[in-house]
């Protein structure tokens, strides 16, 4: 490696707690980058390797930061990256173009539009339809804004309704209204759903994940928006810096191999050679090795290693185990996975 380092935006948050959000500190220590500080607020600090930078900040902010090369790479939600290139895009008439490289598995939920249910609507569509037909100025709250913005202003255009609400605003709740016609957002700080449900808008861009808070305010979800996650993001133009775009690889590579372990453990264990053929056609029957078993052949036995998801309903750890053993396989060792890296191949792609 170079004297290059590559700077990393450090998501301040849940992701920072290491009993909350998927724990990020545990995922970065397993890929070989044990970190200091950044559970306790920062500033975030690689003790292993001297080629990393944390950048602790709010993934808000995230985007803007790697548009102008402030970061290199950062770890945030997909929303809020998407939220800041559609608030460039809106509000400056920027295009920035940014890459999700590596999702981390974590994080999930969905943004989905919500509404009162007072009426049957055909979809989204009939109910902006509805909607057009008696208001010049469509009415919508959400913590995600420019979002939300997006999402009516392409449902208009499917409803061939985008002309007539063309214009647009993002403001403060409840600060009066910039404009008369268009699409009017109001930038909420949370509680989405009350605003809906006590008539402050029209409809609402709500962050959810199972949708039990929307059930419970007796609204309706009227549409699918996005689904989101926390993921890697660069700006591709790393590529024009060779020593960063290296030190980017192996961090992604040692990640995806960190994530790829997350429910993996590696059986060991030793079979005769008369009954190899048995076992194997059972690995290969069950999908559990990739091009061939990994096995190392003796004279009067064959030890085999294979990667087994403790996770699936399908094919439990524990009946594999008991399977292997009815087929003779002996000395069943079950070791955890912290790294599991097929090739380098993994991180390309982008």
């Amino acid at each position: 490696m170079s004297d290059a380092v590559l700077k990393i935006g450090m998501p301040a948050g849940s992701l920072a707690d290491p009993n909350r959000g998927g724990n990020l500190i545990k995922l970065l220590e397993q890929a070989g980058f044990k970190i200091a500080g950044y559970d306790t607020g920062g500033p975030s600090r690689f003790t292993t390797v001297n080629y990393l930078y944390g950048w602790d900040g709010r993934p808000q902010e995230f985007a803007t930061q790697l548009a102008i090369g402030e970061l290199d790479v950062a770890i945030a939600g997909d929303d809020w990256i998407r939220e800041r290139v559609l608030e460039l895009r809106y509000e400056y008439g920027r295009e920035v173009e940014l890459r999700r490289v590596l999702s981390l598995k974590r994080g999930s939920v969905r943004l989905v539009g919500i509404i009162r249910p007072d009426k049957e609507y055909d979809g989204v569509r009939g109910f902006l339809i509805e909607l057009a037909g008696r208001k010049s100025l469509i009415t919508a709250v959400a913590e995600m804004p420019y979002l939300a913005l997006d999402w009516i202003q392409g449902r208009l255009k499917e409803a061939g309704l985008l002309d007539r609400f063309a214009r647009f605003s993002v403001q403060k709740y409840s600060t009066p209204p910039k404009i008369d016609s268009g699409v009017l957002i109001f930038e909420t700080w949370g509680k989405t759903e009350a605003k809906v449900r006590n008539g402050g808008a029209d409809v609402g861009l709500e962050i959810t994940q199972s949708g039990s808070a929307i059930k419970n305010y007796g609204l309706r979800i009227i549409d699918e928006v996005m689904d989101s996650g926390t993921s890697i993001w660069a700006n591709p133009r790393i590529r024009e810096q060779p020593e960063k775009y290296e030190l980017l690889r192996m961090f992604l590579l040692n990640l995806y191999g960190a994530t790829n372990a997350e429910n993996k453990v590696l059986l060991l264990f030793n079979v005769a050679v008369s009954r190899a053929p048995a076992v194997e056609k059972y690995l290969a029957d069950n999908n559990l090795y990739a091009d061939e078993p990994s096995r190392i052949s003796g004279k009067g036995y064959t030890e085999y290693s294979i990667e087994v998801d403790t996770a699936s309903a399908k094919l439990p750890l524990a009946r594999v185990r008991f399977q292997l053993a009815e087929l003779g396989a002996r000395g069943i060792d079950t070791v955890p996975l912290t790294s599991s890296i097929p090739d380098a191949g993994v991180i390309e792609g982008w």
